[in-house]
């Protein structure tokens, strides 16, 4: 799993001034090729490091630290012997909205992909939502704020607390 103390992480680089989950989750994620082999396993259904290799054109090693670091940090598991397989975790599978998130982006801003994603169920088109956990009313971008999360201590002001 991911240690910032001991400075392990896919990224090499720590977001340490950074309080904030999105910088963290980037630690793990925002590496160059990182959200493509996610997107592979997830949609493409990739499970063998040539699949990953063939369809990205990615280079083994690097492809080999990606996956390596997402089994380390717990988002996929490696398959058992040496054909090099790999299955995303419950972990792993929680980064499906994010990609479907990110991609919706990229079709609305910088002209539509190749994929629809469809509801296996029904084969609807589905879509990530921003939404009112209280009220249940749909959101714009525009009507969403952040704000501390309850009992959210900042690390220097915990840090300081304890040196007292």
């Amino acid at each position: 799993m991911h240690d910032a103390s001991k400075g392990i992480n896919v990224l090499g680089k720590l977001y340490e001034k950074q309080e904030c989950s999105a910088a963290r989750a980037l630690e793990i994620v925002g590496e160059r090729w990182s959200l493509l082999i996610l997107r592979d396993a997830m949609f493409k259904h990739c499970t063998r490091f040539s699949e990953f290799e063939r369809s990205l054109e990615v280079a083994p090693n690097i492809l080999s630290k990606r996956l390596d670091g997402f089994v380390e940090e717990g988002i996929m598991e490696a398959g058992a012997g040496g054909d090099r397989q790999y299955h995303l975790t419950p972990k792993g599978l929680g980064l499906k909205p994010v990609v479907m998130a990110l991609t919706a982006w990229g079709d609305e801003w910088l002209g539509q992909g190749p994929a629809q994603f469809h509801h296996v169920g029904c084969g609807g088109t589905a879509q990530v939502e921003l939404r009112c956990e209280t009220c249940g009313e749909a959101l714009s971008a525009a009507d969403v704020a952040a704000r501390p999360a309850p009992g959210f201590v900042p690390r220097r002001q915990g840090r300081r607390a304890k040196g007292r």
